[in-house]
């Protein structure tokens, strides 16, 4: 319990922080009415009513934040009840108290309708005093106290809200750099399966050659085409693997071989089970894809799809494959409504991935920004073979996904 209230008294809340607030210029009035040392001519004597005005006025800041324009049209009732009365204590200080909270906690609306408001109230209560009570000299001491408190508590406001969009942007640019690393190292453990599988067809050849070489020597041929162009396709997909590094812990890859283009089949199939109609276009004839490049373009596919599912309430979406000399693209598009802001970004050739400027539908494909790092991957495993990638809206609605894989040659 003691740990309790020490932890209030070192953090107080907002309703504390007020009161604590109100209750010393509570006690400040009060204290004027009450001793009411020299009165200025004109000035009457303190009334219970007097009393009981001060209180409302303090009791109206404790409730600022939470009813801003409420709290300050009880403030300004009580005043103009007040300044009738000619009193001794002066009140100006509960209005500037009360223009700082609301424009320090409230809106810039608020902000300008507490500065207005207890700027004409100032006004026509020093109107209502006495001889040099209700000089002008008074008149423009109060209005610029006014003046002063709301200026400071609008800077204030200001610099909260500039930290604030620092703190989300220093926090979002985190969780891009963090989907990075993260899709990095799924790529590499991809890559080491595809790697795998390639050792272990390289043993089963070779085993296969050297039982054979002697009396089958065309098939122990053939065996050895085999190893020299699964090695040198493996060699390749190796030299992707350096600087990305396995995480630790993690449980060895699997030597099946992993998907690719030439299984979009149930993919579609999937994706129509949840409602999407997907044609598929393929241009060109397919010759060897490295298992690197046909996994990637097979997970940029996948993960333009599952948006299309997610995230763009699309009928139907198109997918196009064309295998080219020294290269494969994919594009997938959607019907789905257009989403204004642009596109998601471009990596253009040889170019690093990143989080990029994603002006348009955020990091997930079609998704609303913020909401997931999609589009972030499709660019890292673009980057990875140093192709092309863009991913936007399209002018007459739905969403565009665009990735061209180069690779070199590999003759047998």
């Amino acid at each position: 319990m003691l740990r309790s209230v020490g932890q209030r008294l070192r953090h107080p809340g907002p309703w504390a922080i007020d009161g604590a607030i109100a209750a010393v210029l509570l006690a400040f009035m009060v204290g004027q009415l009450a001793l009411q040392a020299k009165p200025q001519p004109g000035q009457h004597a303190t009334t219970p009513l007097a009393y009981l005005l001060v209180v409302v006025m303090a009791a109206s800041l404790v409730t600022h934040r939470k009813w801003p324009l409420p709290s300050l049209a009880v403030c300004l009732a009580a005043l103009l009840l007040y300044a009738p009365g000619r009193y001794y204590a002066y009140p100006g200080i509960v209005l500037f108290a009360m223009v700082y909270g609301i424009t320090l906690h409230g809106t810039r609306r608020q902000s300008l309708i507490a500065l207005i408001s207890c700027a004409a109230a100032m006004a026509v209560a020093i109107g209502m005093q006495p001889g040099v009570v209700g000089s002008y000299t008074v008149w423009v001491e109060s209005e610029l106290g006014i003046a002063i408190a709301w200026i400071v508590a609008e800077s204030l406001r200001n610099r909260r809200v500039r930290w604030a969009e620092l703190n989300t942007r220093a926090e979002r640019e985190e969780q891009a750099r963090r989907a990075v690393i993260e899709e990095r190292l799924r790529i590499a453990r991809e890559l080491h399966d595809v790697v795998a599988h390639s050792m272990s067809v390289i043993a089963v050849q070779s085993a296969v050659g050297g039982h054979v070489m002697d009396t089958q020597p065309e098939e122990a041929r053939q065996a050895l085409a085999a190893i020299e162009s699964t090695s040198r396709s493996a060699l390749t997909e190796m030299r992707r693997l350096l600087g990305v590094l396995r995480q630790d812990g993690e449980p060895a890859g699997s030597l099946v071989p992993a998907p690719g283009l030439a299984d979009l089949a149930p993919l579609v199939a999937q994706v129509g089970e949840a409602g999407v109609k997907v044609w598929v276009q393929v241009d060109g004839e397919r010759g060897p894809v490295p298992p690197g490049v046909d996994l990637s373009a097979y997970r940029i596919t996948q993960e333009a799809l599952t948006n299309v599912i997610k995230h763009a309430g699309a009928a139907t979406a198109r997918v196009k494959v064309s295998y080219e000399k020294g290269s494969v693209t994919v594009e997938i598009a959607d019907d789905g409504p257009a989403v204004p802001g642009g596109t998601g970004g471009h990596t253009g050739p040889g170019g690093r991935a990143g989080p990029g400027p994603a002006g348009g539908p955020g990091d997930s494909g079609t998704s609303p920004p913020g909401t997931g790092h999609g589009i972030i991957g499709m660019r890292e495993r673009v980057a990875v073979f140093g192709g092309e990638f863009t991913a936007g809206s399209r002018p007459g609605g739905g969403f565009r996904v665009f990735a061209r894989l180069p690779f070199p040659e590999v003759t047998t």
